[in-house]
């Protein structure tokens, strides 16, 4: 079934489409961003279950952008009625004229053009075979405690097994002079995570799923919870790593984690307009083995990461960021697209109405190759398996990479021995790691479970992966 549009949106139609008639008479462009965005979250344990229907993807509010012919300048608001457009034309009128006063003397200001927009009408929802409001609290709540129940039900040593499943709907209706756009897109994402205790020693492991769609997802987290808790007991005998570089064969979770950290922040071109991005001075050159080719865009996959158009009005792309080890291109919000002089990719996202637009990855990753598993591991006379990312950082000026990992299984002779070791840092230089890279699986794998945040701030969600891949690196 299709996601149903926002009532609230139909709703206040009429009164943008008037609202952007008026703004049109005083300036070159006038666009409007109207954007309802309903989250829910429900998490189960041993103990208790609750349901939050707030949260930080919640929000419903307007953005209005307009060029004067020289400055842009926006202004957002979360509430219009008929009586309320003389006072938001005004309090836009107050912005601009603010935003062109507030350049300090001796700063060279960019030059502008109003854009030149196709004739675009477009409407369009994702899909999904269970819809949360549909399936009911209670329903998903049950389903939950039954996941729960297996997860516990593995080893007398599992304190505990948590559940947590999110969705969140956001409808988005885009107006300019020469576009109606109009989206409808629904992801759901859970997880499923054990705890276990020997002694002295409490170890953890989960087991995440995300999807574009809806509730369906819950069969999958059913099967994947007792492999989350067989992880776990495993891991009350880890080994702690020694450090230094291996071969290794990283899971598509892994893939899709130094994918997004390595080549996803050092190539979102607003960080090329501020210089502090060293991919730009490699556009065109080798940065990765011939295997890498690398894949960003709402349109490249459907994941967390997707969507019809972005914040700016324009459309999915799927960007081939690398083609066989060569960089080729960043992705790009609008406004820097027009200050590098290159075309937009659809990559322009807001956290919410709140905030500003920035250039931001969608699903990212690794296209596949022709290598099995198996043959990978073979390969190896010393090195390791590696599951289950954790978290990471990238310093896209000097290229350095840092990720979190839970577990390395050894591979010795080309069998793997059983022993796991954990926790694990990966580190390294980004060209040197992408060009180690000697192995991949035909089938490319994304998630999308987390978040992606602008340095420290500015969250949007996203998905990465990729095959199994074979790669030298190195581990702490």
């Amino acid at each position: 079934m299709k996601v149903k549009p926002s009532p609230y949106i139909q709703s206040v139609r009429p009164l943008l489409k008037k609202l952007l008639a008026e703004l049109e008479k005083s300036y070159p462009y006038a666009s409007i961003l109207a954007a309802d965005s309903r989250e829910k979250s429900y998490s189960v344990n041993r103990r208790l279950s609750s349901i939050s229907g707030s949260g930080m993807m919640s929000a419903r509010g307007f953005v209005i952008k307009v060029f004067d012919g020289k400055h842009w300048s926006e202004h957002s608001f979360n509430e219009i009625t008929e009586e309320a457009i003389p006072d938001i034309l005004e309090q836009i009128r107050d912005t601009a004229a603010m935003s062109a006063a507030a350049m300090p003397a001796g700063i060279t200001e960019n030059e502008y053009t109003a854009p030149e927009e196709e004739e675009t009408v477009f409407s369009d929802s994702t899909s999904c075979q269970n819809a949360p409001e549909e399936l009911g609290d209670d329903e998903i709540l049950e389903k939950m405690k039954a996941v729960r129940d297996r997860g516990l039900a593995v080893d007398g040593q599992i304190l505990d097994c948590v559940v947590r499943i999110n969705w969140n709907r956001t409808s988005k209706l885009f107006l300019s002079p020469k576009k109606d756009l109009e989206q409808n897109v629904l992801w759901t994402t859970g997880m499923a995570g054990t705890i276990a205790a020997k002694g002295q020693e409490i170890k953890s492991s989960f087991r995440s799923v995300s999807a574009l769609g809806g509730m369906e997802l819950l069969d999958q987290l059913g099967a994947d919870v007792e492999e989350a808790a067989k992880t776990t007991i495993e891991l009350l005998d880890s080994l702690p790593m020694v450090a230094g570089e291996y071969d290794c064969v990283c899971s598509p979770e892994v893939t899709g984690m130094i994918v997004h950290e390595a080549f996803g922040h050092g190539v979102e071109m607003d960080m090329f307009v501020k210089k502090r991005a060293q991919a730009e001075k490699f556009i065109g050159q080798y940065v990765a083995s011939p295997l890498v080719t690398m894949h960003d865009g709402a349109a490249a996959y459907e994941q967390t990461g997707s969507y019809f158009f972005d914040d700016e009005g324009t459309m999915a792309h799927d960007t081939v960021v690398i083609d066989k080890g060569v960089l080729k291109t960043g992705i790009s919000d609008y406004q820097s697209a027009r200050i590098l002089g290159t075309e937009p990719t659809g990559n322009g996202r807001r956290e919410s109405y709140r905030r500003k637009a920035y250039t931001r990855m969608t699903n990212t990753w690794f296209e596949g190759g022709t290598d099995s598993v198996e043959d990978m591991i073979a390969s190896i006379d010393y090195g390791f398996l590696l599951e289950q990312p954790r978290s990471g950082m990238e310093d896209p000026k000097n290229w350095g990479i840092q990720c979190m990992v839970s577990i390395a299984r050894e591979i010795k002779d080309g069998k793997l021995t059983g022993k796991i070791f954990s926790p694990i840092v990966l580190t390294g230089y980004v060209p040197d790691l992408l060009k180690s890279i000697s192995m991949m699986s035909p089938e490319p794998e994304l998630s999308g479970s987390g978040f992606c945040g602008k340095g420290y701030k500015e969250w949007v969600k996203v998905s990465d992966g990729g095959p199994y891949m074979k790669a030298r690196i190195r581990l702490g």
